[in-house]
């Protein structure tokens, strides 16, 4: 699997920067946010590489399509039994912080914030 050597989200899939893991398997890893916003907060990340969705191709759906797959199973198991957010940021405008494609899971036992603070 290719990976960027200095991103951050690579060198947890490579065990060089400890995650509280949520999954792991040969393709995706989730972990804990190490910042949550909510009592559920973890991130689903493909283990390849990929800069954010604009960089995706039909190659990345496999793994894509398996963290969505996953996304509900996990957040029930972590404790967002009554509905969950996932988030994808993308690029500058998106507020893409970490340049490795990944899918928050945000929940809990209370009703989330709005989506996006209105103008």
């Amino acid at each position: 699997m290719a990976n960027d050597s200095n991103c951050i989200f690579c060198k947890i899939v490579r065990g060089e920067v400890p995650s509280r893991k949520v999954y792991e398997d040969d393709d995706i890893l989730a972990f804990h946010d190490i910042q949550p916003v909510a009592p559920v907060h973890f991130m689903l990340v493909p283990k390849q590489h990929v800069a954010s969705l604009y960089d995706v191709t039909d190659a990345d759906a496999p793994a894509l399509g398996r963290i969505l797959a996953l996304a509900g199973k996990l957040a029930r198991e972590q404790g967002a039994n009554d509905g969950f957010r996932t988030i994808i940021n993308t690029g500058r405008v998106g507020r893409q912080d970490v340049k490795h494609v990944h899918v928050h899971v945000i929940g809990g036992p209370e009703p989330l914030g709005p989506m996006v603070a209105r103008a």
